[in-house]
């Protein structure tokens, strides 16, 4: 094995020529924007960043597209990344000011860089990044954007922002990388003369963050007489042993080496599942796959499964998986897989589809639904061994169990079904729970306080966009009350975008009359909230929410209906 080591900005142009590409078995660019920003934090600082790995090879293997351009490559043979894509395609957006393709859309990454930076040490500023139900359809509330941009000062690289980017000290990493001059940078910072004691302690940062294009990656090339299964061996190991890749990605890199051609095939699929607002992740397409073929849900077996198999297990996995989204959103009502607690719950309900030969009884039916809904809201797959527990249910349907069974087993696991008021508290909105409450709010009409119009997680728009809304505002109790009680889902409502921005931080005491007159009292009462004004005040905060938990229950036990049974007393 060969070692060199190249520039981040060799690297850069070996991508944008099209010398470098990836081969089949990688999976596609993932990375969010806070870990474009903590990468370019780390090579400002001249800290390690890893290594990179690249076979060279004469023949043509499958290979798949870059989340950035590349020119067709007049170049013979192939250089081929097998770790360290990431990092380049993160690199080659920032360094050339071009958008990453994630899943057929264009997606601009924008870091900026603070001029007026600390000299020690910077802090991390921790973004949470899974805060909302609804995944890209639901946000969360941004009333901390002034602490965030006040924390933002003392960081070398964020996220872009309007306001921040409006800031004199803030500029744009992109255009400093496209630059070679600093003037105008200088003076939107308001430095206008040599004289000026900002002016060489800004040019040497500038100078020092185009530096990062001169970082110097140790390359490591795999030898030319390598198989592309040898190179799958080497690629498996690698990303093994610091678990850089999810069990699912591995297993894809080895399927793709029996079945060339497979990551297509899977693309198509989700891809179509996109078309119908219904994204499924390829990991969930990996496992039903290696379910289908293998009897159960683990892919310590798939590096044995010859090219037959697989290709027979997918044209199963992939027809069990559309009947389970069909039956997930038209018999269940959940209209986005943000609503759902674990992927699993699909492959689980398309193994007990295909058993029964895609056809189900209006009481088999039901009770489908029924399980689907409470080991949903309860988590059945979301809590740890949920591996365990899909490779139980998988055994049971084999063995001729029903959905009756599978409704028995989450009992088994929660020591109940439906829900008491308690269950409510203490949770936050990243509990299963608070899934499960906001489709049982939507089938009860629930409607945005503003508009009238019903929620739903396939609004779009800032002004029609769902966000959870804090009833209390958590200006008014933060100093009163812990942040997660603050937080718990029972002070938790739906409203657009609009509506929570016109709220901001009023009291309930003070916004609830006006609600009352614009939609009427179904408007509170569809989403929970108490009626009696004496527990819209700050002071009866507890009070407020204990009843609304008790309403909560109420509504969800309501919507999941009666304990489906197998006979009349059972």
């Amino acid at each position: 094995m060969q070692k060199t080591e190249c520039s981040v900005d060799d690297l850069v142009h070996m991508i944008e020529r099209g010398e470098l590409k990836l081969p089949e078995m990688q999976r596609g660019y993932v990375w969010r924007g806070t870990r474009v920003r903590d990468l370019l934090d780390s090579l400002y600082r001249g800290y390690p960043s890893g290594n990179i790995l690249i076979w060279e090879t004469d023949s043509a293997p499958p290979m798949r597209a870059m989340a950035v351009g590349q020119e067709v490559s007049p170049y013979q043979g192939f250089k081929l990344l097998l770790d360290g894509q990431q990092r380049l395609t993160s690199l080659s957006a920032i360094v050339r000011g071009e958008p990453v393709v994630v899943r057929g859309r264009r997606r601009p990454i924008e870091v900026l860089f603070n001029l007026e930076h600390p000299d020690s040490h910077a802090e991390v500023l921790e973004v949470d990044e899974d805060n909302d139900v609804e995944g890209e359809e639901l946000d969360a509330e941004e009333d901390e954007e002034d602490l965030i941009e006040e924390r933002a000062q003392r960081l070398c690289f964020v996220i872009a922002s309007r306001r921040l980017a409006a800031l004199p000290n803030w500029v744009r990493v992109s255009e400093v990388f496209k630059s070679d001059g600093d003037a105008a940078f200088l003076r939107k910072a308001g430095v206008t003369n040599f004289d000026d004691p900002r002016y060489q302690r800004y040019s040497l940062r500038l100078q020092r963050l185009r530096q990062i294009r001169k970082y110097l990656y140790s390359v490591q090339i795999l030898e030319r007489g390598m198989t592309y299964d040898e190179v799958t061996e080497v690629f498996v190991r690698v990303n093994s042993l610091g678990a850089k890749l999810r069990s699912s990605d591995l297993a894809l890199a080895q399927i793709t080496a029996r079945w060339r051609g497979a990551l297509v095939v899977l693309e198509r699929f989700a891809a179509e599942c996109e078309k119908q607002d219904f994204k499924v992740q390829m990991g969930t397409l990996v496992r039903a796959l290696v379910m289908r073929s293998t009897g159960q849900s683990r892919f310590n077996t798939v590096q044995n499964l010859a090219v037959e198999v697989l290709q027979r297990g997918w044209k199963e996995a992939a027809r069990g998986l559309t009947f389970a989204i069909h039956f997930v959103r038209n018999n269940a009502g959940v209209e986005s897989p943000a609503l759902l607690s674990s992927p699993y719950l699909l492959l689980a309900l398309s193994y007990l589809a295909a058993i029964r030969g895609y056809e189900l009884t209006e009481t088999e039916a039901t009770a489908l639904r029924f399980w689907l809904l409470v080991a949903n809201g309860r988590g059945r797959y979301s809590r740890g061994s949920s591996e365990t527990y899909l490779d139980q249910d998988l055994a049971a349907l084999r063995h001729g169990k029903t959905a009756l069974d599978l409704i028995d087993a989450v009992r088994q696991q929660f020591g109940r079904l439906q829900f008491d008021a308690e269950e409510f508290a203490g949770r936050n909105q990243r509990s299963a729970v608070f899934r499960l409450m906001f489709q049982a709010l939507k089938a009860a009409g629930a409607t945005d306080w503003k508009s009238g119009i019903q929620i739903a997680a396939s609004h779009y728009g800032c002004e029609h966009k769902l966000q959870f809304h804090h009833v209390f505002a958590k200006a008014l109790l933060r100093g009163h009350y812990v942040q997660a009680h603050i937080n718990e889902i029972g002070n938790l409502a739906f409203i657009s975008g609009r509506a929570n921005r016109g709220l901001s931080a009023k009291p309930p005491e003070e916004y609830f009359p006006a609600v009352l007159r614009s939609q009427g009292e179904q408007a509170l009462r569809a989403q929970c909230i108490p009626t009696e004004p004496g527990l819209w005040r700050v002071q009866r905060y507890a009070d407020f929410l204990t009843e609304r938990q008790r309403l909560l229950a109420q509504r969800v036990n309501a919507y999941l209906g009666p304990v489906p049974c197998s006979s009349p007393g059972s």
